[in-house]
């Protein structure tokens, strides 16, 4: 299988109200490095999975809504515990949605997409699936 990664990052704040995350129940600030890697079984006749420069754009876009947001505060997000296992299916589902609308172009051998937020050199999260 051939595969194109890209990279963007976000920085946001959140917390998790939960004794379960000790000292990052309070608000606290993340800056994540974004991996997306676009996966598919075959090249096109120009030896392309998708071309890196809109996938670029479209992670970009993808991300944007998120940039400097507390994400406690977005309606979007109530409620819920914004883990980096959480926002890495968030980003891919958005991400996934603009394959699928053609906003790659000639992106339709994509047939897999992950998406990995490192939170840090000693950990990160993914989420990976078929389109």
């Amino acid at each position: 299988m051939y595969a194109v990664e890209v990279r963007d990052h976000i920085m946001i704040a959140h917390s998790f109200p939960s004794p379960l995350f000790g000292p990052a129940q309070g608000v606290h600030g993340a800056t994540f490095t974004v991996d997306a890697a676009f996966f598919a079984d075959d090249i096109d006749e120009h030896g392309l999975v998708v071309d890196i420069g809109l996938a670029i754009d479209a992670l970009a876009q993808v991300l944007e809504p998120l940039r400097y947001k507390n994400l406690d505060d977005e309606s979007q997000f109530k409620g819920i515990f914004t883990t980096t296992e959480f926002l890495s299916g968030h980003i891919f589902r958005a991400l996934a949605d603009k394959v699928r609308n053609g906003d790659l172009k000639d992106a339709n051998r994509v047939r897999r997409l992950r998406i990995t937020l490192h939170e840090s050199h000693l950990a990160r999260g993914w989420f990976e699936a078929e389109i």
